[in-house]
Parts: structure tokens; sequence; C-alpha cells
């Protein structure tokens, strides 16, 4: 593996920016001759000259200007660190930043990132929701470390973005009490006009319902469409309609919003990617919450449908209707 020696880079970025070796060697308190054998060697090992003589003074060459341009980011991210570092208390826990997608459900991001606070030494948590090109925009720029969302990165970010799929899990209907007996009985052939609570259409589950009721031939009376999927399981408990969940929250769903599974989709899949800019993760909490999620899919919940002494069917994969 070849090293780059970043004195040398930082002696030619300083000579690069002051434009003669008399001004640079004065900045950097040392001799001009010592300034010149340093910026020589930096040549030798990368094999491109990077600086020419034009009269009195010293100028760029095209491979000078590709190194300028690196040492910039190189040392601006090295001011950006110390300056960073400076305004940050002794002591201060780590931090992680993590971009959710309006249209990930919050009970399964919750499952997924409340590991990073029963660390030994739990890192602060900062948590902003909104719509994946915002938050693929700040990604880029540093000011998220992670992005949860329904969907890998769009074609026109990959190579920017790295897409790591976390969970993968079929999908389970809920409703009340009163509907989930209902409905249960004949599922899902019984779903036909029940009133029903689904995302919106710009989501990925939503597209994938829309495909399954229709190969199935069942028409559901939709009566509510939410971005939000707290408040769509809201107007479940409620008893406004059926609601789809991802089965690997079932019991979370069950006991927050009271409410009782009414069957279980093998055949409907919802997902959840982090979206990084490294290939492979790097920030130790991110790696945590990334790791939590995959035992996710290896231990997955079935929903229990007890509520007061009833029982829900057991789960089960869906018969689709022959012919």
């Amino acid at each position: 593996m070849t090293w780059l020696n970043y004195h040398h880079l930082l002696y030619f970025w300083t000579v690069a920016r002051e434009g003669s070796l008399a001004r640079a060697s004065a900045e950097l308190l040392l001799a001009q001759s010592t300034v010149s054998k340093q910026v020589h060697q930096l040549e030798e090992a990368l094999g491109h000259p990077l600086l020419a003589r034009s009269g009195r003074r010293l100028t760029l060459t095209d491979s000078g200007r590709v190194v300028f341009r690196y040492a910039e980011e190189i040392f601006g991210l090295g001011r950006e660190m110390f300056d960073t570092l400076r305004d940050m208390p002794s002591g201060t826990p780590m931090q992680v930043s993590i971009g959710i997608a309006d249209v990930v459900p919050k009970l399964l991001a919750e499952r997924v990132l409340a590991p990073s606070l029963l660390l030994p030494e739990p890192a602060r948590l900062v948590c902003r929701e909104g719509k994946p090109p915002r938050l693929l925009a700040d990604l880029s720029l540093h000011e998220l470390d992670m992005v949860l969302s329904d969907a890998p990165a769009p074609p026109d970010v990959r190579g920017k973005a790295f897409s790591h799929l976390l969970i993968e899990s079929d999908v389970t209907f809920f409703g009340s009490r009163q509907l989930a007996r209902k409905y249960r009985r004949g599922f899902p052939g019984s779903m036909a006009e029940a009133p029903m609570l689904l995302p919106t259409e710009n989501t990925v589950l939503r597209r994938s319902i829309d495909r399954w009721l229709d190969s199935i031939g069942v028409r559901p009376n939709i009566v509510g469409e939410f971005e939000d999927t707290a408040l769509l399981a809201v107007f479940g408990l409620r008893g406004a309609g059926l609601f789809p969940s991802s089965s690997v929250v079932a019991a979370e769903v069950e006991s927050q919003y009271r409410v009782e599974a009414v069957g279980r989709v093998p055949e409907l899949r919802e997902q959840l990617y982090a979206i990084t800019v490294e290939r492979r993760i790097k920030h130790p909490t991110a790696m945590l919450i990334c790791e939590t999620a995959r035992t996710l899919n290896l231990h997955p919940q079935t929903p229990t449908g007890k509520r007061n002494g009833s029982t829900a069917a057991p789960a089960r994969r869906t018969r689709l209707p022959r012919g």
C-alpha cells in the first residue's frame, strides 16, 4: 500500500497558495532548500511534476492543480475538525445524526434506533424527518450520518450514496377488536368493501398493496390515506378501518394501538434501507443501528391477536384465488 506523506503535501499546498518558495518558507518557518526538497519528494512519490516556473513565480501543472484541489479539501476538513472539537466541551457524548424519510413507519424507526441509547456510553441521537430528496442532499453535505428510507437511493444519486438493506418484512393487516373479528375469517377475500386505511400513493408499500389487491380481485373501501403512519394507526385504533404494518413490529402495533391482527400477507414486502455516503459504514453508533436492524429479520414477531380473552387466527400464508 502506498502511503501519502501529509507533511510533503502541506509544504506543496503552501507553496501553491503563496506562489513562491520564499513566501512559503517564511510561513512554514523552514529553509527554502528544505521546502523545495520535500516538494520534490512528493512529486517523485506521485510520479508527476506539480510545479513549473513562470518568470519569478511558481505555477501549477495540470497534475498540480488536481493535487491542489485534493489538498484544499483535506486541510479544509482538518480545520473543520479542530473547529468542531474546539466548540465541544470535554466529555460530550458522541453524536449520530439520522435522517428519517417521512414515509418510514415510526414504530419501525424506533425499533431500529433505540439500541443506540443503551450503549455503555450512549450516543446523542439526533433525528430529522423529511422528504427523501432533502435528506439525501443533507447527507451529501455530511450534515447527516445516515438516512433511513423505504427505498434505496434513486439512480441519479447512486455513486454518491450507498444503500444498505436493513429489514425486509412481510405485512400484517390490523384492526380494532370489532373489525378484526368481522374480517378475520375468510381473509383476504373478506376485505372486499371493508373500510381501509392506507399509506399515500407516494410510498413503496402503498404501490405494493394496490398491486396485490388487484391480483386477488379484492376492492376494499379506502376511507383514508395518510403520509404519517402513526396518525394512520391512531385512526385504526378508533375503528375507522383496517390498516397495514410491518410484521416485525406486530407486537408493538397490537400493544400500543390496542388493535388485533386480521391476517398476514407474505406476498407483501416492506423494506427499510440505510443510505450513507460510504460503502462501508464506519460510524460506531450507525454500525450498531444497522447490525441491530438486521437481527429483526432473524427474529420476526408473530402477531398474538390476544386482546380481552380473544385469540386471532394464527398467521398463515394467504391463498390466492385460482384462475
